[in-house]
């Protein structure tokens, strides 16, 4: 290490590097201290970031340091403007720190002392007045103005008022005893479990600090403002030092305490007719009486009633002033576990509720089926569920579109946030934006007050849009603004709004030639065709009918309860024959219907009913062809065979049977189109929609 020590004699050898101290001069006085801290480095300049902050224009802002080396304190300059100086000497170089050496920094002089007792002081300062430090611990000085360096200054295992410590408070001042009883008292309400458990330690330290041989905490099923009366009070807790049996507590006292929300010490209670009378206290024998409100705020939770019973154990005016710091300090706690019970109810409701929507969402994502077209969905969803692109299922109505989006939303990354559903077709254009963008208070009427749109519910999770072909030309320009990133704004809103969403969208209408006709951007096709997901219909994979079949059986036997073991051959022959042209959903209904109709342990021909969903039946057909339906309820209604019997001789479009199918469903409810589309099982809007499709109105009648 490079000595710069000019004529500077050299520190003793004895010396304790370790304490070390620094004075600085504010003006004409010495008045400010710092510690050396053995190991940290000591910067000295004009910026705030230093530990020694200098007040003089002539010095640098980092201007030097001091650090110990070996025993010896080293002073460096940090490259500054006018330079630093030990005693008068301009320093070059580490210069070796000596006991009482003046280090100048411009104006500002800094004394290096060992002893801050006996510091020498330069001689020409001996009028100058040094302010001492006001105060010592373990032997270490601390100035009068402050102290910069951290120090440990005492060291304690528990504080004098922990538990372990009530017993050295005797002899101590009453308050001092208050003090140490509220502390501990404090540490066992915060670890009550139960507001019984609460009161009882109340009792229990009330009763060891006072004179009262008799207490009991009583509570309002709620908390009041005002109101209260004493027969809506309920016992929580008793104590009393003989064991002594439970008698009502003082309805007059109470009823005092409770309108005047003061706490009340009242003594000689048994002379006082207005106290005591045929009241209780009579009974108890009480000689004086504590009654304090627990309140918080404007509300009252209830009472706590001391009562001393023994004539030369008075209850005295501290009593009622701990009674009632323990009645406040005892109504935050039974707050605090109020809102902790709530939580962990409501916490817990949360869990069951959301690890039981996760069950039925993983029972409603599976794709069931061993075919070769569903093995091969499976793999596509596989690969495309880890990345964000944007899907495009498509596929005819009924065949599981949503449950594809489901298993791409459970198999991504995004599985553990929101998977939010949204129907295109089911709303108005207007409505529609609401639902997909959000909208502010008053931005229409029945516009309420804010609301988030399905965008920001999604957030960092899955949006799935079906029946996406059905949305209006503005509605499609502003979902595709959305879908490229950009942010949007809510209904009646100004403020922008981004987010994370991933959109899968679904459609069975014919996009290619929806924008030929100019009812669907080609923009927005080309943005949501990133994947496309082809889902087949029920008919191109039969060999998965009966997996499908056992499977919405036992699923809707355990919801009912019915013990069913499986199909007959003739029931089961009988859906592979059927061509299904409503898909996995008419299978479904189907199976849960047989399952309602079933009374055997097996669904058999007869619990079957498919004549709602038939193909082609009672337009042309003779009715001879036509088989009587087992049905005595419809006997116009062809039998499921006949219908695949008659099916078979005409090759008509799936549009065609459609259209059949969804009159002859209408004929046979009266055209009631609710109790229609529940049949169909479709929305109502969508079989409007239809309907208006294949321009068909209701007969009329002459």
């Amino acid at each position: 290490m490079p000595r710069d020590r000019g004529q500077l004699g050299s520190q003793p050898s004895d010396r304790p590097a370790s304490v070390a101290y620094l004075v600085v001069r504010d003006g004409d006085k010495w008045k400010d201290v710092f510690r050396l801290t053995p190991g940290q480095v000591t910067t000295v300049g004009r910026a705030p970031t230093n530990r020694i902050v200098v007040r003089d224009e002539m010095s640098s802002r980092n201007h030097c340091e001091i650090f110990q080396a070996g025993p010896m304190w080293i002073l460096r300059d940090l490259g500054s403007r006018n330079g630093t100086l030990v005693d008068g000497h301009k320093m070059s170089g580490d210069w070796e720190l000596e006991d009482g050496q003046t280090i100048q920094l411009g104006a500002c002089e800094i004394v290096f002392t060992y002893e801050l007792a006996n510091s020498a002081l330069p001689e020409d300062d001996d009028d100058h007045e040094f302010e001492s430090p006001t105060e010592t611990r373990d032997n270490i000085p601390v100035a009068s103005r402050r102290v910069s360096d951290p120090e440990i200054v005492s060291r304690k295992k528990r504080t004098r008022y922990s538990p372990a410590s009530t017993a050295e408070s005797i002899g101590r001042d009453r308050f001092s005893q208050d003090l140490a009883q509220l502390w501990k008292l404090a540490v066992e309400m915060g670890a009550a479990k139960n507001e019984k458990q609460l009161a009882e330690v109340v009792l229990d330290a009330l009763l060891a600090a006072t004179k009262a041989d008799i207490g009991a905490v009583l509570m309002l099923p709620k908390p009041l403002a005002a109101g209260a009366r004493p027969a809506q009070l309920q016992l929580v807790a008793y104590k009393a030092a003989d064991n002594q049996s439970y008698k009502t507590i003082s309805k007059s006292l109470s009823r005092m305490v409770l309108d005047d929300r003061e706490a009340v010490l009242a003594r000689n209670v048994a002379d006082d007719s207005k106290l005591s009378g045929r009241d209780s206290l009579d009974e108890i024998q009480a000689r004086s009486v504590i009654c304090a409100p627990i309140r918080s705020g404007e509300m009252v939770h209830g009472l706590i009633h001391l009562y001393s019973t023994l004539s030369d154990e008075t209850l005295e005016p501290e009593h009622l002033e701990f009674a009632l710091a323990v009645a406040d300090q005892m109504a935050l706690a039974f707050d605090n576990l109020r809102e902790k019970q709530s939580l962990a109810e409501g916490l817990a409701r949360v869990e069951n509720e959301n690890e039981a929507l996760r069950h039925q969402l993983a029972i409603d994502t599976e794709l069931v089926g061993n075919s070769s077209e569903m093995q091969s969905l499976k793999q596509t969803i596989g690969r495309i569920a880890p990345t964000d692109a944007t899907v495009l299922i498509r596929g005819e109505s009924g065949v599981g579109k949503e449950l594809v989006a489901r298993a791409v939303h459970f198999s991504s990354d995004r599985r553990s946030m929101p998977f939010v559903c949204m129907n295109c077709a089911a709303l108005s254009e207007s409505l529609l934006e609401s639902e997909l963008f959000g909208h502010e208070k008053g931005s229409f009427t029945g516009a309420t007050g804010r609301k988030p749109g399905k965008f920001e519910q999604a957030h960092r999770g899955t949006l799935f849009l079906d029946e996406v072909g059905e949305m209006s030309m503005s509605i499609q320009a502003k979902f595709l603004r959305v879908l490229e990133g950009h942010p949007f704004e809510r209904v009646g809103g100004s403020t922008p709004i981004t987010v994370d969403v991933r959109v899968v969208a679904a459609t069975n209408r014919d996009l290619e030639h929806a924008i030929e006709e100019k009812i669907f951007r080609k923009d927005l096709y080309f943005r949501l065709f990133v994947v496309e997901l082809n889902v087949p219909p029920l008919r191109e994979h039969p060999t998965d009918i009966p997996l499908l079949a056992h499977y919405f059986m036992e699923r809707f036997a355990k919801k009912t309860g019915r013990p069913l073991k499986g199909f007959t051959e003739e029931a089961m022959e009988l859906l592979q024959n059927y061509n299904w042209p409503g898909n996995v959903r008419e299978l479904q209904n189907g199976i849960e219907r047989a399952v309602v109709l079933s009374t055997g342990d097996r669904i058999t021909l007869a619990d079957i009913r498919l004549s709602g969903l038939r193909t082609p039946v009672a337009v042309s057909t003779p009715p001879t062809m036509l088989q009587q339906s087992p049905d005595p309820q419809h006997p116009s209604l062809p039998t499921v065979a006949a219908a695949l019997a008659e099916t078979s001789k005409f090759e008509k479009s799936l549009e065609n049977l459609e259209q059949e199918y969804i009159l002859a469903t209408l004929e046979r409810s009266n055209w009631n189109k609710s109790q229609a589309a529940t049949i169909l099982g479709i929305e109502r809007s969508t079989l409007d929609r239809k309907l208006k499709k294949y321009g068909v109105n209701r007969p009329t009648t002459e």
